[in-house]
């Protein structure tokens, strides 16, 4: 039987070891387990919900594989878990002194606590997922909030992941939809990529890029089968998924997978837009409408003649200097939010010099950077309806964001991660505020959606 991509993908991982997608692979968890820990105990992890969705199918198959199992450790189902360090330690007391492997049933949130807490007890670990909601499952670093700010904290991924597709159409539609989300930002993440790359501030790893764009357009084309909860459709959501997992893991790192939508999503989620509703508004729904953001101001980008815009001499003498970047910042964030924004902006901050020799290439390389990006893209508007069918988000106003706060997050989304994106860019060439005003002004992008 020729390899799946799943199974050609997992000979570049560094920690994952076995991957089961499929309906009814749950069964499988006892059997995966035994083989790669031998003699040793599990512990499960999971939440209310969790648990009820697949803890006991779990506890049966560890059972049926001879597996001995200390007493599962599970959150409360209500309020919704969050993924803050906090968490973290509450479960990192639980199980410190139990001698087992943690099987984690779980979804993003708790997947990510799960991870962490394994890491800092250097223990392997191996996840249940019950739902196609991130990229999450099999990849390196965590993301969670600690001191306020939002940042992927370091650990190894999982030795094995469990994905079945029966468990994971039965998911909310929420769930499926914020995994949609979370997958789609990959399209403009690869626009952000190439950018990097042809500037050369950070190489495309031709790999790990296979990884996620082979499998995303598939992965993406059935936004109702999804919705509908299809086990076909799903297992290519999934798929789609996992490969950007085991991307990330390969390379050490979000840049594969993530992009300037994921600081969209990052940036709110620090300012805490949405986390007291009920259920708290998910990192992929924002993770979508950041997606939509990026894709109708690249669009905006590629219909012009970038170089004649640029004006290097005038961008250099525009461009302010550390401290007065420092003081934007300061206004612009939140308090809390100060000193890790700063290290992360610090860290891509360039003199006027290196601006002039950046702007320069940027000039020179433009003619390949808007070839690339052009094969790369996808037009806003199928994004946004790919997103609309699913039951996603696409408009500020649908989470009752207001325009300026939106249009605000261009600019802001910058300084919460150290990664170039396309608004650096932008920003760099003294272009960002005029070419996002485009989207705001008549006939624009956002101006003509209500």
């Amino acid at each position: 039987m020729p390899e799946t991509p799943i199974e050609r993908a997992l000979r570049t991982a560094t920690d994952t070891k076995a991957i089961e997608v499929g309906r009814g692979v749950v069964a499988r968890t006892g059997e995966v387990f035994a083989r790669l820990f031998p003699g040793r105990s599990a512990v499960i992890v999971a939440d209310e919900n969790h648990w009820r969705v697949a803890g006991p199918q779990v506890v049966a198959s560890l059972t049926a594989a001879g597996v001995p199992q200390a007493k599962p450790y599970i959150f409360p189902g209500t309020p919704t878990l969050y993924a803050s360090y906090e968490n973290i330690e509450i479960l990192r007391d639980a199980i410190a002194g139990v001698d087992a492997v943690v099987v984690a049933v779980c979804s993003g949130t708790l997947n990510d606590i799960a991870k962490r807490t394994v890491s800092e007890l250097d223990r392997p670990y191996l996840c249940v997922g019950t739902a196609a909601s991130m990229d999450g499952y099999a990849s390196f670093g965590a993301s969670i909030t600690k001191g306020g700010f939002k940042n992927t904290l370091r650990c190894p991924a999982p030795a094995a992941v469990i994905a079945d597709l029966e468990i994971m159409a039965g998911a909310p539609r929420r769930l499926t939809a914020t995994g949609f989300g979370d997958l789609i930002e990959k399209v403009p993440a690869g626009g952000d990529w190439i950018i990097a790359e042809e500037l050369g501030i950070e190489a495309v790893d031709p790999v790990v890029w296979e990884l996620v764009q082979a499998p995303l357009r598939d992965a993406l084309a059935d936004p109702q089968g999804c919705k509908d909860g299809n086990p076909d459709s799903l297992a290519g959501l999934a798929e789609g998924l996992i490969m950007s997992g085991l991307a990330m893991q390969a390379f050490q790192s979000s840049r594969p997978a993530s992009g300037g939508g994921h600081q969209f999503s990052h940036l709110w989620e620090m300012e805490h837009y949405g986390q007291d509703w009920d259920p708290p508004l998910s990192h992929g729904f924002k993770v979508g409408l950041g997606t939509i953001a990026v894709a109708a101001l690249y669009e905006v980008v590629l219909a012009k003649d970038l170089p004649a815009l640029i004006d290097i001499d005038a961008a250099v003498a525009a461009w302010p200097s550390w401290t007065e970047t420092e003081a934007r910042l300061r206004a612009s964030l939140e308090a809390a939010l100060h000193d890790q924004a700063i290290a992360q902006t610090r860290a891509k901050y360039l003199d006027a010099d290196a601006l002039r020799a950046r702007l320069q290439r940027l000039v020179e390389r433009w003619p390949s950077i808007a070839a690339r990006l052009r094969e790369q893209l996808v037009p806003a508007r199928v994004l946004q309806e790919k997103l609309d069918v699913v039951g996603a988000i696409s408009h500020p106003d649908q989470i009752g964001m207001s325009r300026q706060s939106f249009r605000d997050s261009y600019q802001r989304s910058r300084w919460i991660r150290s990664r170039y994106v396309l608004v650096d860019l932008l920003a760099e060439a003294n272009l960002l505020d005029p070419l996002v005003g485009e989207l705001f002004a008549p006939g624009g992008y956002w101006a003509e959606r209500h």
